[in-house]
């Protein structure tokens, strides 16, 4: 722009968000998206700027339902000035880097000084008992938490101060996430797709259905979809925006085992691409050994153990994964040591 400042729209965690029937919202690719009902909008759609929404005001709060559940954002302006434009990131940064990562609810401590990170083309485990933190590192890292203390870079990108920048390079999906039921498959994958400026997103999105073996559920409503077809959406769904950080949380539980053997190998697939990396947080432990190559085990909000799932067994004095796992949740201090 011509002078020192200039505004931008980003989508933050907000009490309610409400799309009023028959409003249109440009995209930054200039396409334009029609609101006939309300729906859930999920905190995926929480790292989008949309370059054009003159039908929206200025830190305006809405309400966006489907059944009953709603979900929290709001559409923010904020001046920038020159000097605070993102820097030019490092050619060959980790995909995700956490370094001294914190939260805390008032005396209760979730993560407690988390640091690791994951490179291009690997698949990294998140393990660990229930309340272990493994969730709420996710939600930090996709901005829907803010660490108490720490850290989170994408692709050398300060999350903090290059909020929108990291997050459009990243994607979710978890079973306890699915995409709004009363949304056939192709109009979730589109509205998904507008929100990430996707330039094309009908072919990206004839590509992914392809992929997914969804073409036939393209005018289904995903609430009448069975467990594994809501899985391979919700995949698809990640997978628009060509992430280069993939989170997924449990992303096979409730999964027969041919469904969930079908998910893992399409995840392995996109893993081995150039530039992609993926945190993967599962309870299946043969799962874990099959897909990871490298895994890092959380009690009580901190890293006990990192190492390959395939040796690090052994390295304790236990035979498999699931009796390590099994080790840490009950006795989390005689695995890792002591606690400083």
């Amino acid at each position: 722009p011509a002078s020192s400042t200039w505004m931008k729209w980003n989508i933050y965690p907000a009490r309610y968000f409400f799309c009023p029937s028959s409003t249109t919202i440009c995209s930054s690719s200039s396409s334009v998206l029609s609101f006939r009902s309300l729906f859930i909008l999920y905190y995926h759609t929480l790292p989008v700027a949309l370059s054009s929404p003159a039908v929206l005001k200025q830190n305006t709060y809405c309400l966006a339902r489907l059944g009953t559940l709603s979900y929290p954002i709001v559409m923010r302006k904020e001046r920038m000035t020159l000097e605070s434009r993102p820097a030019r990131e490092p050619s060959t940064p980790k995909v995700l880097s956490l370094v001294g990562l914190h939260k805390t609810y008032g005396q209760t401590v979730a993560v407690d000084g988390v640091s690791f990170d994951v490179g291009r083309n690997e698949i990294v485990g998140l393990l660990g008992p229930n309340g272990a933190g493994k969730t709420t590192i996710i939600n930090m890292v996709l901005g829907v938490l803010e660490p108490t203390e720490g850290t989170i870079q994408v692709e050398g990108l300060d999350i903090n101060v290059y909020r929108r920048r990291a997050l459009e390079r990243t994607n979710f999906a978890a079973v306890y996430t699915p995409l709004p039921g009363n949304l056939t498959v192709y109009q979730n994958m589109r509205f998904f797709g507008l929100l990430y400026g996707l330039r094309d997103p009908s072919r990206r999105i004839t590509e992914l259905l392809a992929q997914f073996d969804l073409e036939r559920f393209r005018h289904t409503k995903c609430g009448v979809l069975s467990s594994g077809e809501q899985t391979r959406a919700s995949l698809a769904k990640a997978l628009l925006n060509q992430p280069h950080l993939l989170l997924l949380d449990e992303p096979t539980a409730s999964l027969d085992p041919a469904a969930a053997q079908d998910i893992r190998t399409r995840i392995c697939e996109f893993a081995a691409q150039e530039d992609v990396g993926v945190l993967w947080t599962s309870h299946n432990m043969n799962e874990v050994e099959q897909v990871c190559d490298r895994v890092l085990f959380l009690s009580r909000g901190r890293v006990l153990l990192e190492g390959n799932p395939k040796t690090l067994p052994h390295e304790h004095g236990k035979e498999t994964l699931e009796e390590l796992f099994i080790a840490v949740a009950r006795e989390p201090l005689s695995v890792g040591g002591p606690v400083e």
